[in-house]
């Protein structure tokens, strides 16, 4: 069930991402992207395991 969560989470997050380049509201590619925000990317998984820890 969490891994179907993770992987439903994962494809919004990358459908959103190309919708919002289409539509022109972003400019760049995932490349430069996930280079700039991949410590943030870690701290919401780290913060996404923590709560869901308890579960």
């Amino acid at each position: 069930m969490r891994s179907n969560l993770i992987a439903a989470l994962i494809l919004i997050i990358v459908g959103l991402f190309f919708l919002a380049k289409n539509l022109g509201w972003i400019n760049g590619n995932i490349g430069s992207m996930l280079a700039t925000w991949w410590p943030a990317i870690l701290v919401a998984v780290g913060i996404g395991m923590l709560f869901g820890r308890g579960k």
